[in-house]
């Protein structure tokens, strides 16, 4: 691959939702405060919602790395389960052995008990479901139902639900209106803007162990962020083959003409066809400053280590 060719420790632009590649956008960064201050003073719900692609998943992992020793958590990666999986697989993350037993009253009455311990603890349970617009109807209620076990003066666990914009469409139907009442705090994700793309690839390249000097200019980046929309998933991989296209020319610095080879190569990645250069002429200086800023920083780490 190009690691040796921009002489790159590791491929800084994988989709694999890495968090020692976490850059701390704006966006990402008032999430996961919204998170953490919600589990710490709220009730019931939380739900963060994304577009396919703004980074649900590596927040989500960040949160349950963020988390302090007094939460136990439950993550649950893939929801589409029916109610009994959802219990059993509930059950499995808080270590809960159930001996074969598939009374679900049982199980519910396994996950109470272990819950009341781990509140005696003082500690707090926290389930956690990606990709939450999956889960099925029943396995909604079935959920709304074990939020409901409590003590006389607390909740015995938060869940927060991180989803695409379908799961605030699920929610929205009469049937989930005691779920969706049950909601505290709420985010929605967005993407990113040109000068977040910027920094975001500017860290991903330092993080990656990239030292030279930047290897995008301002059209470059703003071309970029025109075919990504700024989702940072269409980003990482248009990203991911520019740097391949210039690795097999064996050149160092990201042209347009590689951008739109890319771009050709890319579902759901386009440039508009209308004559966009003055919109980018316009950003280049703010762009050109940020990248520079990023590799400064970069710089200075690694003297200063």
């Amino acid at each position: 691959m190009y690691q040796n060719h921009y002489g790159l420790r590791e491929l800084p632009f994988t989709l694999t939702p890495n968090t020692s590649f976490y850059c701390d956008l704006e966006g990402h960064r008032s999430a996961l405060e919204v998170l953490l201050t919600a589990l710490q003073t709220g009730e019931g719900f939380i739900k963060v919602v994304g577009e396919v692609g703004t980074g649900k998943t590596l927040l989500c992992r960040k949160l349950l790395n963020e988390l302090p020793e007094n939460y136990v958590t439950a993550y649950i990666p893939n929801p589409y389960l029916s109610p009994e999986e959802l219990r059993a697989q509930i059950a499995q993350e808080l270590q809960i052995d159930l001996h074969g037993e598939h009374s679900q009253q049982r199980v519910t009455q396994a996950i109470q008990q272990r819950l009341l311990d781990i509140n005696q603890q003082d500690k707090t349970v926290v389930i956690v479901l990606d990709e939450a617009q999956a889960l099925p109807s029943d396995s909604l209620e079935a959920l709304r139902l074990i939020s409901n076990l409590e003590t006389e003066s607390r909740k015995l666990l938060h869940i927060v639900l991180f989803g695409q914009p379908e799961l605030d469409e699920r929610l929205a139907a009469r049937e989930h209106r005691q779920l969706r009442q049950r909601i505290s705090f709420s985010y929605h994700l967005q993407a990113m803007s040109v000068q977040e793309l910027a920094r975001y690839i500017s860290h991903r390249l330092h993080i990656g162990g990239y030292k030279g000097p930047p290897m995008m200019s301002a059209k470059v980046v703003g071309m970029l962020h025109q075919a990504s929309r700024g989702i940072p998933r269409l980003a990482n991989v248009l990203c991911h083959k520019v740097l391949l296209l210039s690795y097999g020319e064996g050149v160092y610095s990201i042209t347009p003409k590689h951008v739109r080879m890319a771009v050709d190569d890319t579902e759901d990645a386009y440039l508009p066809n209308a004559n966009w250069g003055w919109w980018l002429l316009g950003l280049s200086a703010v762009v050109a400053a940020i990248l520079a800023f990023g590799y400064y920083q970069g710089w200075l780490a690694e003297y200063l280590a």
